[in-house]
């Protein structure tokens, strides 16, 4: 006995050490991939946006150009040309290799998740990649954690396929590479397996087998990105604190405004990808290019809605941008982003709405503060509030939002007002979100399908349907077949208890087993029923769940069981037919859904 629980405890270790080096190696390769990531955007940004159009925008705090400013002077005209050259680039190289990798990656991965068993083609983490730094650095708005979300999922799904794991196992590997990639670039660990649990599902639900996994392997990939690029916060921010409950008022308003400019935004992208999806006679390598060009003439006499966007964020929590230029910032990253993801580049979605709902933020932090200065005391604490409370608003993620925007900014003291934000803004826009491939919960994910029907069917006892059991004749075992034909010729039935001469259940068959011998009359007279019924007969009991009968139903491929007494099993009540039990499944489902 010791013995076996020795092995047992044994087994017990040598899997969890096995999973443990699965997800270290998915952190590493996330990490790696960040780390990439990041040499090719600093690298595109000097390259296309300072040596070509003498454009340098600011870093934010965290973060530092790895090349020297060149002396290239700033010219709007090339600016305007640049994010169409960009597009034409990213174009060919999605369109031509991987046209999954169009748009933003996060909606690809959680499309994986849900519909294909969390498989992502091994091209695609390539191709994301190399045409996200394309689009982004050449003047393309977007964000980051698209491209490294696919890096880390894409990596997760083929070690998975590679070791020939189940669908389940390959999605929590895929998952657990979203949440690396994202916590790793972000600088963000913990938000980031929270985000990949948590960015599944329009509702406010978890998927709690991935938060461990993806804990395991944001660790891992946010130390090595931080080994290359140093430690800390992606933004600073000062000592904000919320101390005045007078203050939750204006943090009230900016959740109005959050949800209705998060609204415009949510439209404006999925107008632009329903716009150009109609231009049928366009091929779509050239889409790109024309989002480029669109994106290029509102860069032209807007610059700083172009590529990331990151650094005007710092200067807006540090108060030192205007309200006119915050709001330029806010609508026209808007605008810049649908036009550049939307047209079928490539590049997140995370990133333009930090700096949107940070604008915004700001905007209205800096316009109460104008209006009652004691007591909206710090303008720089709205655009953090309004960072958590707009991607809130666009993506249906209130609580793994609060926690990145509070380690983006290293900024724990305004937890209670971005809760009250996160929390206005999620229930006031729950019907938009910009992951379109989002499942309103566990219950309409494919990938939860049987998992929910054995917990509902768990639940119900054969007695909750005692209604759905059906009284039977029962066919006394001496019966002539040639009886038994008459009986036949006028009943419903298609399964046929047999009684034995105490009235008791001794077998059973059904009208597949008697159709050799229905048209032999040179027999009939010979064979009794008791030939024909099987005695190793298959029974349910009252006190038995559905999913116990619907186990019995697949044994011997029957459908329909005798429900007999558990304190006499020759003691039958009637028949229950598999029908019967999956219509009640159905009907149990949309009453479910109907009260969610």
């Amino acid at each position: 006995m010791h013995k076996r629980i020795l092995i047992d405890k044994t087994n017990i270790i040598q899997k969890a050490g096995k999973w443990f080096l699965y997800f270290l190696a998915i952190g590493i390769i996330a990490g790696f991939g960040a780390v990439l990531f990041h040499y090719l955007c600093q690298f595109g940004i000097h390259y296309f946006m300072d040596l070509i159009a003498g454009y340098r925008p600011p870093s934010p705090a965290g973060e530092h150009h790895l090349f020297p400013p060149s002396s290239t002077l700033f010219n709007r005209w090339t600016l305007l040309l640049l994010p169409a050259f960009g597009g034409l680039l990213s174009g060919f190289l999605v369109y031509t290799f991987a046209p999954e990798a169009e748009g933003h990656g996060t909606d690809a991965a959680i499309n994986a998740y849900h519909h294909k068993g969390g498989y992502v083609r091994g091209r695609v983490p390539f191709i994301k990649t190399i045409a996200s730094a394309i689009t982004l650095t050449t003047g393309g708005s977007g964000g980051r954690e698209g491209p490294i979300a696919q890096i880390g999922a894409g990596f997760g799904s083929f070690l998975a396929t590679k070791l020939k794991l189940s669908d389940r196992e390959r999605r929590i590997m895929m998952a657990a590479g979203i949440g690396a990639g994202v916590g790793s670039i972000f600088r963000a660990p913990l938000a980031g397996a929270l985000f990949a649990a948590e960015v599944l599902y329009r509702d406010p639900e978890f998927e709690s087998e991935v938060i461990i996994p993806a804990g395991i392997s944001s660790v891992v990939a946010y130390c090595i990105f931080c080994l290359f690029f140093g430690w800390g916060s992606l933004f600073d921010s000062p000592g904000f604190k919320f101390q005045n409950p007078l203050e939750l008022g204006p943090y009230t308003v900016l959740a109005v405004i959050l949800v209705g400019v998060g609204i415009f935004y949510i439209k404006s992208f999925y107008g632009v990808i329903g716009y150009f999806d109609k231009m049928k006679k366009i091929p779509n390598h050239i889409k790109p290019a024309i989002g480029g060009l669109l994106t290029g003439i509102i860069g032209f006499f807007l610059p700083h809605t172009l590529a990331f966007g990151y650094g005007f964020a710092q200067m807006a929590i540090n108060n030192q941008l205007t309200i006119p230029f915050l709001l330029s910032l806010a609508i026209g990253k808007a605008l810049t982003t649908s036009f550049s993801i939307g047209s079928g580049g490539s590049g997140g979605v995370f990133g333009p709405s930090i700096v949107i709902g940070g604008a915004m933020g700001g905007a209205v932090g800096k316009i109460f503060h104008q209006i009652m200065p004691t007591v909206v005391t710090e303008p720089g604490a709205f655009v953090i509030v309004g960072m958590a409370g707009f991607f809130t608003a666009v993506s249906n993620t209130p609580i793994s939002t609060i926690i990145f925007v509070s380690e983006m900014t290293n900024s724990y003291h305004l937890l209670l007002p971005s809760l009250l934000v996160c929390s206005l803004s999620y229930l006031a826009s729950k019907k938009w979100t910009i992951f379109h491939c989002q499942v309103k919960s566990k219950i309409d994910s494919p990938a939860h399908s049987g998992d929910f029907f054995v917990d509902i069917l768990q639940e119900i006892k054969v007695a909750d349907i005692s209604e759905h059991i059906t009284p039977v004749d029962m066919t006394p075992e001496n019966m002539r077949f040639s009886e038994f034909k008459k009986f036949f010729s006028q009943t419903k039935q298609h399964y046929f208890p047999v009684k034995n001469s105490k009235q008791e259940l001794s077998g059973v068959f059904s009208s597949t087993d008697i159709r050799a011998i229905i048209f032999s009359e040179h027999i009939e007279d010979i064979v009794v029923i008791k030939d024909i019924a099987t005695t190793d007969i298959i029974t349910a009991t009252f006190e038995e769940d559905l999913n116990s009968v619907l186990q019995k139903f697949t044994v011997k491929n029957i459908d329909s069981l005798p429900i007999v007494s558990s304190k006499n099993p020759k003691e039958l009540f009637g028949m229950l037919s598999r029908r019967s039990v999956i219509a009640f499944y159905n009907q149990k489902v949309e009453e479910k859904k109907r009260q969610d």
